[in-house]
């Protein structure tokens, strides 16, 4: 704190002391709101200039300016919904000794009645007032506009309360949410809870956190799916239709586009196919940016997009060989390399020839505007895919493309449990030889999937695809993103 901050903060603590010494509690227990700024404006909008009201309200919210003239007093104070000014008169509001020593940073609550000012502002004519949380620290005066990311991440509490946008960011992101949950639920999926801890990390291929359960002596993991091969093992126990929306965790990089902790929908759909994903991902797609975008026709990160069109389908082998010359199944390991480094392209030589082709991929990409589905993957790329019926060397897999970037993937679900294994066995090989990506054995998942599980399509996107379309950082759409304690 600056030293004018320390002094402000030291002369606020005095009042504290003067208020507790007169017998108010300057931290109440609760407040009986009525009104919201928001609805009082609405409501009282046709009011003619200098008009009154005897109509009562009853709001409460944070003084964020305040202009104290003796006998008079304005102030300003914001609730979760919008700004409203509030009046004070030594001759009509209660203890308006107190009242002229609110700082701005005080919760108060307000019970008054509504006019509007000679400029046609609308107000409040506080008749009473309640002190609710006294402010020892001064608000920040030039936090909007603030570029310094470690300050505004680090105190997030006024990162939103000064900035409206970034307050908006969060409601639209349970909005994003709402609606991907209710689109599920009218197509009567069952929505499940599966374990966050597990003593296998299966679903997916990504470096998980170890943790220790201490009651029963185990190493666990943190999931890197959104129960997967649970969800999957409900299918067996005879549920249809079923989804999860929680948190899941990947110890890896952290970029504009990838964290460690997030958000993640995934869904089962037992007796579908990917073709039959693709059509309902297609639906769900178009509900969510209509209801945070407000539109189906856009532009995004340079690309343009028109959601209302027919949607492309690009083949990866195609696609890769169009860009790069290169044929992935015909072209050897050398050669992705020495194109990967040709091309700047970072890269790790001790990769598997399947893991260095998918950054070949990741590299074409860029260039495809979509919206669109990406189909015709290797199996050696997704271990839980159903094998194509058109390609052996393929597999039944679809990932959503729009404006150069992957936001959603879904397959048919492998079913067969000797295939299963075998694949299975393949991961822990690639493990072994330094891939650390590559997925567990899971051979509770066999045992189930020797029970029987049902044809079935799955598909999971997490908040990225949210940030996305906010066109900002995945770290910037994180209500508190996780940060290196402070240094004292």
């Amino acid at each position: 704190m600056s030293n004018k901050d320390l002094e402000i903060r030291r002369r606020r603590i005095e009042k504290l002391e003067f208020l507790k010494k007169q017998g108010i509690n300057p931290y109440a227990h609760s407040f009986d709101k009525k009104d919201t700024a928001k609805e009082i404006k609405e409501k009282f909008s046709k009011l003619k200039k200098e008009e009154k009201t005897k109509t009562k309200v009853k709001i409460a919210g944070r003084v964020i300016t305040s202009r104290v003239m003796g006998k008079l007093s304005f102030f300003t104070i914001q609730d979760q919904t919008e700004k409203i000014q509030v009046y004070g008169n030594k001759d009509s509001t209660k203890d308006y000794s107190i009242f002229k020593k609110i700082d701005t940073g005080d919760f108060i609550g307000i019970e008054g009645t509504v006019f509007k000012t000679k400029s046609g502002e609308i107000t409040i004519d506080s008749k009473k007032f309640k002190l609710l949380s006294k402010s020892l620290r001064p608000l920040p005066s030039n936090w909007h506009g603030l570029k310094d990311e470690e300050i505004r991440y680090r105190n997030r509490y006024l990162d939103i309360l000064s900035n409206p946008e970034i307050k908006e960011l969060f409601i639209k992101k349970q909005k994003f949410w709402n609606i991907v949950r209710n689109f599920l639920v009218k197509k009567e999926f069952l929505e499940v809870e599966t374990p966050i801890l597990e003593s296998s990390a299966g679903g997916a291929a990504a470096k998980p956190f170890k943790t220790y359960h201490k009651a029963l002596d185990l190493e666990v993991f943190l999931r890197i799916s959104m129960g997967e091969l649970w969800q999957k093992k409900l299918l067996v126990a005879g549920y249809e239709k079923t989804f999860e929306i929680g948190r899941q965790f990947r110890n890896e990089g952290m970029d504009m586009e990838h964290l460690q902790d997030y958000t993640q929908m995934e869904f089962y759909w037992a007796y579908a196919d990917y073709k039959m994903g693709m059509k309902l991902v297609e639906e769900m797609y178009k509900e969510i940016i209509k209801g945070i975008i407000g539109k189906l026709k856009f532009e995004i990160h340079g690309h343009s997009l028109d959601f209302n069109k027919k949607w492309k389908i690009f083949d990866y082998e195609e696609t890769i060989e169009k860009k790069t010359k290169i044929n992935i199944y015909r072209h050897e390991k050398k050669d992705i390399i020495k194109f990967l480094a040709k091309n700047k392209i970072k890269h790790d030589k001790k990769l598997g020839k399947w893991r260095l082709i998918d950054l070949l991929w990741k590299y074409c990409r860029k260039d495809l505007s979509g919206p669109g589905f990406l189909i015709g993957q290797p199996v050696e790329l997704s271990p839980l895919a159903k094998r194509s019926r058109e390609d052996n060397k393929k597999v039944e897999q679809f990932q959503v493309i729009i404006a150069g970037s992957e936001v959603g993937n879904g397959y048919s679900e492998l079913n067969d449990p000797q295939d299963q294994r075998k694949r299975f066995e393949k991961q822990m090989e690639l493990k072994k030889k330094g891939d650390q990506d590559s997925m567990d054995h899971d051979e509770s998942f066999i045992e189930a999937l020797e029970y029987g599980m049902p044809p079935a399509c799955g598909f999971g996107v997490s908040e990225r695809l949210f940030s996305f379309l906010m066109n900002k950082p995945i770290r910037e759409c994180v209500i508190f993103p996780l940060m290196k304690p402070k240094k004292q």
